[in-house]
């Protein structure tokens, strides 16, 4: 039986789980906005710089490891949560669809419970959690066909399940770190800045330029301090705390979510119409992530 405590606990990585998914779920928007001057790995220095930044004030400390072995867990951690996440994500976009992108993404809930449940052997799958993942999936395609056609592009929909498999890693590495008792905002800071040092040398090839005057731009600078300070430094903060909380696989269904958020944004926002088949697709996401939360859906071990 919970302890208070313990509820109390859980609560807290819901809401905290929830709220990182209600940010992230905007996050479309501003990047939209600013790939019309800035290219994806332009997009990704600056929100991190703006990140690692933003966690250094709050916390002008260093984090000290117990031990060098856990320099891996914070590299690994910022691989894939960060450089690969971001890059494999954002090229994705300029080979398929959002629409495309939206549902495959969406299935990171899926190879977070298989990593998970491999590499750490700390939650047992039971039926209702794949029972919740095909109902939450069906309901990501309504939303995102609502007026839209999904096309098959092999390389744009690979890099996006690549994208969606190295958010799996994340999880695994985010999960060991939070068993050995660090500061989360000092782990968030320290993986974004592993990110930020596997970014470095891809810029060779990739390329970067990007215009100083686009970003003292009043747009450009909103949606630039939107992604490095809520979307990033916060969002990772309250998402990694949620982990702790609730566990890698349980934290990471809300990612059902997103698409849903998506589109009440841009209804809100751009003005763009929300279509019956995308009510039908949020309201089965709805379901689909209440059948995985469900007390039969995993058991802590």
């Amino acid at each position: 039986m919970p302890t208070p405590s313990s509820s109390v606990s859980t609560r807290q990585g819901h809401l905290l789980a929830l709220f990182s998914v209600l940010v992230w779920g905007t996050t479309f928007i501003s990047t939209t906005v600013l790939l019309r001057e800035f290219s994806p790995q332009e997009i990704l220095f600056v929100r991190t710089v703006l990140a690692i930044s933003a966690l250094f004030i709050v916390r002008p400390r260093c984090l000290r490891l117990k031990t060098p072995k856990h320099h891996l867990l914070f590299a690994g951690a910022g691989l894939c949560g960060v450089t690969l996440y971001f890059l494999l994500e954002n090229a994705a976009l300029t080979y398929t669809s959002s629409a495309n992108c939206s549902v495959i993404i969406s299935t990171a809930p899926f190879f977070v419970a298989l990593a998970t449940h491999w590499f750490i052997k700390a939650e047992t799958l039971r039926p209702s959690f794949f029972m919740g993942f095909i109902v939450a999936i069906a309901g990501v395609c309504l939303i995102s066909i609502s007026g839209h056609a999904l096309q098959l592009n092999p390389l744009g929909d690979l890099l996006c399940l690549l994208a969606a498999i190295s958010w799996a890693g994340y999880s695994v590495f985010i999960k060991k770190i939070e068993t050995l008792g660090y500061d989360t905002l000092l782990v968030t800071r320290r993986v974004f800045l592993m990110g930020l040092l596997w970014l470095l040398p891809s810029l060779l090839f990739l390329g970067f330029a990007p215009p100083l005057g686009s970003l003292v731009k009043p747009v450009n600078l909103f949606n630039f301090l939107f992604l490095g300070l809520g979307a990033s430094a916060l969002c990772y903060v309250t998402w990694n705390t949620a982990v702790k909380h609730l566990g890698a696989v349980k934290t990471s269904i809300y990612i059902y979510l997103c698409p849903g958020i998506t589109i009440v944004t841009a209804w809100l926002m751009l003005r763009d119409p929300i279509l019956p088949m995308a009510l039908m697709g949020a309201s089965l996401t709805l379901i689909g992530l209440v059948i995985s939360q469900g007390r039969q859906g995993w058991d802590r071990e």
